[in-house]
């Protein structure tokens, strides 16, 4: 099971660190990827990074402001989100799998609820 947390009402320019945890398992283990879902728009894929440490990947609209990264708890993944544009707001997903690193959005096997990010002054 996944968990996600963090998610708040930020204005422009403003940072959040979303947290996603597994319970009862080790995350890095696994290939994650974090995806959101605007209103009215499809889920998109926003970051990712390989298992035990592999490679990760980004979405244009989020490089060189988002970076996905393992935690020292070895049960929690970490999406450090700087500079927010109003665009960044969305529902946020976190997802597992065993297979494919930062692959389609069909092959992560668990998802997590998610959580609210609002960017707005």
């Amino acid at each position: 099971q996944l968990v996600e947390s963090g998610g708040a009402l930020v204005q422009p320019g403003g940072s959040l660190r979303l947290s996603c945890v597994m319970s009862g398992g080790r995350l890095d283990f696994y290939n994650v990827g974090w995806f959101r879902q605007a209103p009215g728009k499809e889920r998109e894929a926003v970051a990712c990074i390989g298992a035990r440490g592999g490679g990760t990947d980004y979405a244009d609209s989020v490089k060189g402001r988002f970076a996905i990264s393992g935690g020292a708890a070895k049960h929690i993944n970490y999406l450090q989100m700087n500079n927010l544009e109003p665009g960044d707001t969305g529902l946020y997903f976190c997802a597992a799998n065993w297979q494919t690193a930062c692959g389609r959005e069909s092959d992560y096997e668990y998802w997590g609820q998610g959580t609210q990010v609002t960017v707005s002054s």
